[in-house]
């Protein structure tokens, strides 16, 4: 519940405070917010399991956003564009989160029928 909720005010104050982000940082940003959703998509599926433990999803929602930040300042730094490889790995497993809970939540469904 308090993954919705922190999720929902998220979005609220992202929707309504006007921050403009120099293009020279976008790759960050983005990196930053796949990696964050990753970790959330991940502590809601581990929720609806009964395995949900905060202290892996603080350490992995922190842990994945300052690795994906060091990769993507790396790749500046040497003029490759590591950060799309992050990006590609955190929508796939963003994905297969949303599938895997999208499908436990259809099986809870069916079985309170």
């Amino acid at each position: 519940m308090v993954i919705f909720v922190g999720l929902l005010i998220g979005t609220i104050l992202g929707l309504f405070w006007n921050i403009n982000i120099p293009m020279r940082f976008s790759p960050y940003i983005s990196v930053a917010i796949f990696a964050c959703l990753d970790s959330v998509f991940g502590a809601i599926k581990a929720s609806i399991d009964k395995k949900f433990r905060a202290d892996v999803f603080i350490s992995g929602f922190f842990g994945n956003a300052v690795l994906a930040a060091g990769l993507t300042y790396l790749g500046d730094k040497l003029g490759m564009p590591i950060y799309l490889a992050a990006i590609i790995v955190f929508g796939e497993r963003i994905f297969n989160n949303f599938a895997s809970v999208r499908r436990l939540l259809l099986e809870r469904a069916r079985s309170h029928q």
